[in-house]
């Protein structure tokens, strides 16, 4: 008994024919030969299975649309392939490429930051020295003169802080936006376009400080005394606000120092503008947020910030 079976298939394009005929080992067939089969042994009969291989439209019924073609298949999959492992290893060294950046942008703005502040310290450091050595070598003491000089210097570094926060809500955040949204968004390098503005509040500072030590008497040691206060916060605010704040470079101790965690936490939310972007100010960021009803808010980002803290270290 011949048994064939008709099975459908795909063939690669440009093979044509009816079909082949495959023959396999003939199969054992047990037929009983009526009567006489209790006396006489199973015949074996010759078992033929045939396999006609035809080609089948790719998308039958659908738009007609052309065959398989094997080879081109199998080149794509090896490419995907190729292209799946070159991914998978390109993910893997990213982490790493991003971290060696990170650290070499640190490295790039803390060199910056502190020869900055150094050549800054040792001017006013020394301006002060020689202006007021110089205005005291007849023997006389300019009393108010030194008083005005090193009161404005207070007044004008507390000052600051209100400026800062006024200029950052009416300006930096309106027409200025185009320069300071370089602040809001992931930093791309070791510096930003917001840094322009450390460069403009110096100018003034230079200023009145250069004419204050040219020039004697009340008017010229305000200048400088003006000069010396907006010094002295624009470098509290690049250790505070770009160091701690923003991790640009390592602040040491300062990290540590409760009410500077604070200020860091305050800073942190006017960047998540949950409160229509308060504080605008720095220092006095968290008295700004217990005015609009922030504290429990602040105390959140505060916790936050202990446990990243503690887990970098």
């Amino acid at each position: 008994m011949a048994v064939a079976a008709s099975i459908s298939c795909r063939l690669p394009h440009g093979i044509s024919g009816d079909g082949c005929l495959l023959v396999f080992r003939p199969l054992p067939a047990r037929i009983p030969c009526g009567a006489a089969s209790s006396r006489r042994p199973f015949r074996t009969r010759s078992t033929a299975v045939r396999f006609v291989l035809k080609e089948v439209d790719r998308e039958e019924g659908s738009n007609g649309g052309g065959y398989v073609k094997l080879g081109e298949a199998l080149i794509k999959g090896d490419e995907e392939a190729k292209e799946t492992e070159e991914l998978r290893i390109a993910s893997d060294r990213r982490p790493a490429e991003r971290k060696a950046r990170k650290e070499a942008e640190r490295r790039t703005y803390l060199i910056a930051a502190v020869m900055s502040s150094l050549g800054i310290t040792s001017m006013a450091v020394a301006a002060v020295y020689y202006r007021f050595t110089w205005h005291m070598e007849g023997g006389e003491v300019p009393a108010t003169e030194m008083f005005g000089t090193f009161a404005l210097s207070v007044g004008a570094a507390v000052g600051m802080e209100f400026w800062a926060r006024w200029a950052h809500r009416a300006l930096w955040h309106a027409s200025l936006w185009h320069m300071h949204e370089s602040h809001h968004r992931p930093r791309d390098g070791p510096f930003e376009l917001n840094d322009v503005f450390a460069i403009i509040n110096a100018v003034p500072a230079i200023s009145l400080m250069a004419y204050g030590f040219f020039n004697r008497g009340l008017l010229p040691g305000l200048c400088f005394g003006a000069g010396l206060g907006i010094t002295l916060f624009g470098m509290a605010y690049m250790f505070v606000h770009d160091g701690l704040v923003h991790r640009r470079f390592p602040v040491g101790p300062i990290a540590n120092v409760p009410y500077f965690r604070r200020v860091a936490a305050a800073h942190q939310i006017h960047h998540m503008d949950k409160f229509e972007g308060v504080p605008y100010g720095l220092f006095l960021g968290p008295k700004e947020l217990e005015e609009v009803d922030g504290l429990e808010e602040l105390e959140k980002e505060i916790v936050r910030r202990n446990k990243l803290y503690n887990s970098s270290n």
